[in-house]
Order: C-alpha cells, then structure tokens, then sequence
C-alpha cells in the first residue's frame, strides 16, 4: 500500500492547523451533509473529538466502506497509517478536532 499511496495526490487530515507544538498538531475539520475530505494519510497516531457529531463513512484506499458514526462529544483513538476518505453521509454538520500525537 505505502508503494501505491506514495504516486497519489494526497490532501490535508483537516481543512485548518488550529494548534501546533513539538508533541501535537491539531486540526479543524469540518463537513456539510454529502461533503466529502480528501484522500489523505495519517502519519501519526490521532484522537478524533466530534465537537457536532454526524452520520460518517470512511472510504479506504483499496475501496472498503466503513460506517463511522460520530456523536457529539465522542473521542476516537486511531492508529498511523491509515490512507481514506470521510464523507458526511448524514443530515447534520460534522464538526470535529483531531490531534495528531507527534
């Protein structure tokens, strides 16, 4: 996978770095109903704090859908490595922070 992701044109984890320091980058995210993130990577291990939750669906790099339902206040601990795409699948704003441990 890491061969194949290197030739992809990948996006940002967020759409804004709200906080940075030698141990954590944090990031904005923000999705409308049927608004979808880029393809992106995550180098490091990450939370996920929906600030508003909604209906989300991971799209992976070889084609796997996962239902990823986010509610509001819901803290999610992710591993490295990931290449995938969220999109906002529900009816609702999807607002979260997602910390990057460095």
């Amino acid at each position: 996978m890491s061969e194949l992701s290197t030739d992809l044109e990948l996006g940002p984890v967020g759409q804004e770095i709200v906080y940075e320091n030698d141990r954590v980058r944090v990031w904005h995210i923000r999705l409308e109903p049927g608004e979808r993130q880029p393809l992106h990577r995550h180098d490091h291990p990450y939370l996920v704090i929906a600030v508003q939750g909604a209906k989300n669906v991971v799209q992976t790099i070889d084609g796997t859908t996962i239902d990823a339902d986010e509610p509001t206040g819901g803290v999610v601990y992710r591993d490295p490595g990931a290449v995938h795409m969220l999109t906002n699948v529900g009816d609702t704003t999807y607002l979260a922070r997602l910390v990057e441990l460095k």
